[in-house]
């Protein structure tokens, strides 16, 4: 097993654009991150904000045309990704990096049992006779607990739930024992109890492998128990990073407090429920200084002139803002 400090992913300053009728869409424009073996990496933001492109990126799976990547570094093991060639990548897939999907049901394949997808992993990637990948396929659907495996290996997709379909797919990710794992909005449309399984679920398996593990979401309550630090996005940049529970204890971009406030909370029974004020800005015109500033209470000139570059605000801690100082005094 590697090493828990062993960098398994170091994105640098990736930047990746799209040409539409409007425009040129800067989706991700300058985003640095890096995951550990074993460490789990919350991407948090608003739709638009560039969290799942910049994992398409990774993955290497970004629709080209429209989408292309302009600048930056993936690096993986210390080589970098997007300088790799195309069959090169392919065999990474699923072997060393794998993605779960948000939507269950329109990745897997509706024409085939799942027994038969999860055991094609095995076929295909590692040469394994039909009889033993089925029998893998039964044991992997077993260890994300979905009841009677035995059986309901011959069943389609549409004969399961969405949170057994989600599993499904984790266990898909998990086949070939990858290192890092990107999960894309997993718990999206699940309910609450279903969302709270298939978290804890994928939290046991990190630890048990000791995976990177990198989980895109809108959600702040979705992460709390499971992520080691969290990169908050914005209109395609990081404003922020943190460990997360310090980011919780004291957020150091409005942004975030914004999206903190937005959860419902037991203690505010009652009273409004908070809500960030507008929409976030189109990418092929995002506002000049930063990106933000329409939204932000805090808001001044300067704000609307001078884009803020990445603060470090504290150990393992950075905040695109001009006023983080304040921002943190505010608790």
């Amino acid at each position: 097993m590697a090493d828990r400090e062993t960098t398994l992913l170091d994105v640098r300053d990736l930047h990746v654009e799209f040409r539409t009728r409007d425009g040129v869409a800067k989706a991700v424009n300058g985003v640095s991150y890096r995951v550990a073996a074993g460490e789990t990496l919350a991407v948090l933001g608003e739709s638009g904000s560039g969290k799942s492109v910049t994992a398409q990126a990774v993955m290497g799976i970004l629709d080209s045309p429209p989408g292309r990547i302009t600048g930056g570094e993936v690096l993986f093991r210390g080589k970098d990704l997007l300088a790799m060639g195309a069959e090169t990548r392919r065999r990474l897939r699923g072997a060393k990096l794998a993605m779960i999907f948000q939507d269950a049901l329109s990745s897997l394949n509706p024409v085939m049992t799942v027994g038969a997808q999860l055991a094609e992993m095995f076929e295909v990637h590692q040469s394994m006779a039909r009889k033993d990948a089925r029998a893998r396929a039964v044991r992997l659907m077993e260890r994300v607990r979905i009841p009677a495996a035995k059986q309901r290996v011959n069943d389609y997709p549409h004969q399961f739930s969405g949170g057994m379909r989600q599993r499904i797919m984790i266990a898909m990710a998990l086949a070939l024992e990858p290192e890092l794992i990107i999960a894309d909005e997993p718990t999206t449309a699940l309910d609450v109890t279903v969302q709270a399984q298939v978290m804890d679920l994928l939290a046991e398996l990190q630890r048990e492998y000791n995976m990177g593990l990198i989980l895109i979401t809108h959600d702040l309550g979705v992460v709390a128990d499971v992520a080691d630090k969290i990169a908050v996005m914005y209109a395609g940049r990081i404003v922020e990073t943190s460990p997360v529970h310090e980011l919780y204890r004291a957020p150091a971009h409005p942004y975030t407090r914004g999206l903190l406030d937005s959860i419902p909370r037991l203690d505010r029974k009652g009273r409004e429920l908070y809500a960030i004020k507008g929409l976030p800005p189109s990418l092929t015109a995002v506002p000049s200084g930063c990106p933000f500033h329409p939204r932000c209470p805090r808001a001044q000139d300067v704000c609307r002139t001078d884009r803020p570059p990445l603060h470090t605000v504290g150990p393992g801690r950075t905040s695109a803002c001009h006023f983080w100082e304040e921002t943190l005094r505010d608790d």
